[in-house]
Protein backbone atom coordinates (compact mmCIF):
# COMPACT_ATOMS: atom_id res chain seq x y z
CA UNK A 1 0.00 0.00 0.00
CA UNK A 2 0.84 3.70 -0.77
CA UNK A 3 0.55 5.12 2.24
CA UNK A 4 0.87 9.06 1.07
CA UNK A 5 -1.62 8.35 -1.82
CA UNK A 6 -5.53 10.37 -1.37
CA UNK A 7 -7.96 8.82 -3.70
CA UNK A 8 -10.10 11.73 -4.68
CA UNK A 9 -13.34 9.96 -5.96
CA UNK A 10 -15.40 12.13 -8.25
CA UNK A 11 -19.49 10.73 -8.68
CA UNK A 12 -22.08 11.67 -11.65
CA UNK A 13 -21.68 15.11 -13.48
CA UNK A 14 -18.58 16.09 -11.33
CA UNK A 15 -16.78 16.08 -15.17
CA UNK A 16 -19.14 18.50 -16.36
CA UNK A 17 -17.66 21.29 -13.47
CA UNK A 18 -17.50 24.92 -14.58
CA UNK A 19 -20.49 24.05 -16.90
CA UNK A 20 -23.00 23.06 -14.92
CA UNK A 21 -25.08 25.32 -12.41
CA UNK A 22 -22.13 27.90 -11.70
CA UNK A 23 -23.85 29.33 -9.79
CA UNK A 24 -24.10 26.23 -7.35
CA UNK A 25 -20.84 24.44 -8.36
CA UNK A 26 -18.52 27.42 -9.48
CA UNK A 27 -16.68 28.06 -12.43
CA UNK A 28 -13.56 25.40 -11.74
CA UNK A 29 -13.29 22.61 -13.78
CA UNK A 30 -12.62 19.18 -12.36
CA UNK A 31 -8.91 19.31 -14.05
CA UNK A 32 -8.51 22.77 -12.32
CA UNK A 33 -9.36 20.92 -8.81
CA UNK A 34 -6.89 18.54 -9.44
CA UNK A 35 -4.56 20.48 -10.62
CA UNK A 36 -4.16 22.97 -6.82
CA UNK A 37 -4.94 19.72 -5.29
CA UNK A 38 -1.85 17.77 -6.91
CA UNK A 39 0.47 21.06 -6.14
CA UNK A 40 -0.84 21.44 -2.74
CA UNK A 41 -0.49 17.44 -2.13
CA UNK A 42 3.29 17.75 -2.96
CA UNK A 43 4.00 20.18 -0.49
CA UNK A 44 2.24 18.34 2.26
CA UNK A 45 4.20 15.28 1.34
CA UNK A 46 1.15 12.73 -0.10
CA UNK A 47 -0.13 12.65 -3.36
CA UNK A 48 -3.68 12.73 -4.91
CA UNK A 49 -4.92 10.96 -7.65
CA UNK A 50 -8.17 11.97 -9.18
CA UNK A 51 -10.94 9.87 -10.63
CA UNK A 52 -14.28 10.45 -12.17
CA UNK A 53 -17.39 8.41 -13.20
CA UNK A 54 -20.84 8.82 -14.08
CA UNK A 55 -21.33 5.44 -12.85
CA UNK A 56 -22.07 3.65 -9.73
CA UNK A 57 -19.78 0.56 -10.13
CA UNK A 58 -17.11 2.38 -11.09
CA UNK A 59 -16.92 3.73 -8.25
CA UNK A 60 -17.27 0.94 -6.22
CA UNK A 61 -14.29 -0.54 -8.19
CA UNK A 62 -12.16 3.18 -7.15
CA UNK A 63 -12.98 2.01 -3.13
CA UNK A 64 -11.98 -1.53 -4.18
CA UNK A 65 -8.73 -0.60 -5.79
CA UNK A 66 -8.21 2.06 -3.04
CA UNK A 67 -8.21 -0.71 -0.52
CA UNK A 68 -4.30 -1.88 -1.55
CA UNK A 69 -3.71 1.48 -2.89
CA UNK A 70 -4.67 4.70 -1.01
CA UNK A 71 -4.03 5.63 2.91
CA UNK A 72 -7.36 8.29 2.62
CA UNK A 73 -10.31 8.74 0.70
CA UNK A 74 -12.27 12.03 -0.43
CA UNK A 75 -15.58 11.08 -2.48
CA UNK A 76 -17.67 13.30 -3.75
CA UNK A 77 -20.39 11.00 -4.64
CA UNK A 78 -22.60 13.82 -6.33
CA UNK A 79 -26.54 12.38 -6.16
CA UNK A 80 -24.72 8.64 -5.29
CA UNK A 81 -24.50 10.52 -2.08
CA UNK A 82 -28.55 10.50 -1.23
CA UNK A 83 -29.06 6.62 -3.12
CA UNK A 84 -26.09 4.59 -2.96
CA UNK A 85 -26.10 1.39 -0.54
CA UNK A 86 -23.71 -0.15 -2.86
CA UNK A 87 -20.98 2.36 -2.24
CA UNK A 88 -21.67 2.73 1.36
CA UNK A 89 -21.30 -1.14 1.93
CA UNK A 90 -18.09 -0.05 -0.33
CA UNK A 91 -16.45 2.58 1.81
CA UNK A 92 -16.84 0.33 4.96
CA UNK A 93 -14.56 -2.08 3.35
CA UNK A 94 -11.41 0.32 3.15
CA UNK A 95 -9.79 0.74 6.42
CA UNK A 96 -8.01 4.12 5.70
CA UNK A 97 -9.05 8.08 6.49
CA UNK A 98 -12.30 8.92 4.58
CA UNK A 99 -13.81 12.31 3.57
CA UNK A 100 -16.94 13.22 2.34
CA UNK A 101 -17.35 16.47 0.13
CA UNK A 102 -19.62 18.14 -1.42
CA UNK A 103 -19.52 21.62 -2.73
CA UNK A 104 -22.65 22.94 -2.25
CA UNK A 105 -24.07 22.51 1.13
CA UNK A 106 -26.69 19.63 0.72
CA UNK A 107 -28.28 21.07 3.46
CA UNK A 108 -29.07 24.05 1.78
CA UNK A 109 -30.78 22.78 -1.04
CA UNK A 110 -33.65 20.57 -1.56
CA UNK A 111 -34.82 17.79 1.07
CA UNK A 112 -34.34 14.74 -1.16
CA UNK A 113 -30.04 16.08 -0.38
CA UNK A 114 -30.19 16.42 3.13
CA UNK A 115 -29.74 12.51 3.75
CA UNK A 116 -26.45 10.51 2.93
CA UNK A 117 -24.85 7.01 2.90
CA UNK A 118 -21.76 8.24 2.97
CA UNK A 119 -21.58 10.54 6.44
CA UNK A 120 -22.44 6.93 8.35
CA UNK A 121 -19.05 5.69 7.07
CA UNK A 122 -16.73 9.03 6.65
CA UNK A 123 -14.51 10.09 9.36
CA UNK A 124 -15.17 13.49 8.18
CA UNK A 125 -17.81 15.83 6.16
CA UNK A 126 -17.37 19.05 4.23
CA UNK A 127 -19.33 21.11 2.33
CA UNK A 128 -20.12 24.51 1.47
CA UNK A 129 -16.79 25.69 0.52
CA UNK A 130 -17.22 25.38 -3.04
CA UNK A 131 -14.12 23.80 -5.35
CA UNK A 132 -11.86 24.71 -1.93
CA UNK A 133 -13.16 22.46 -0.09
CA UNK A 134 -10.95 19.54 -2.41
CA UNK A 135 -7.95 21.75 -1.16
CA UNK A 136 -9.24 21.60 2.51
CA UNK A 137 -10.05 18.03 2.40
CA UNK A 138 -6.67 17.29 0.68
CA UNK A 139 -4.98 18.90 3.71
CA UNK A 140 -7.10 17.09 6.02
CA UNK A 141 -6.54 13.50 4.39
CA UNK A 142 -2.62 14.62 4.60
CA UNK A 143 -2.62 15.96 8.31
CA UNK A 144 -4.26 12.30 9.34
CA UNK A 145 -1.69 10.22 6.87
CA UNK A 146 0.75 12.01 8.66
CA UNK A 147 -0.37 11.02 12.45
CA UNK A 148 -0.22 7.10 11.14
CA UNK A 149 3.39 7.01 10.59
Amino acid sequence: MSVSEILVINGPNLNLLGQRQPEIYGYDTLASIADKCASLAETLGVSVRFEQSNHEGSIVDFIHDARQKSAAIIINAGAYTHTSAAIHDALKTFDGYIIELHISNPHAREEFRHHSWISPVANAVMAGAGAYGYELATRLAAEKIAQTK
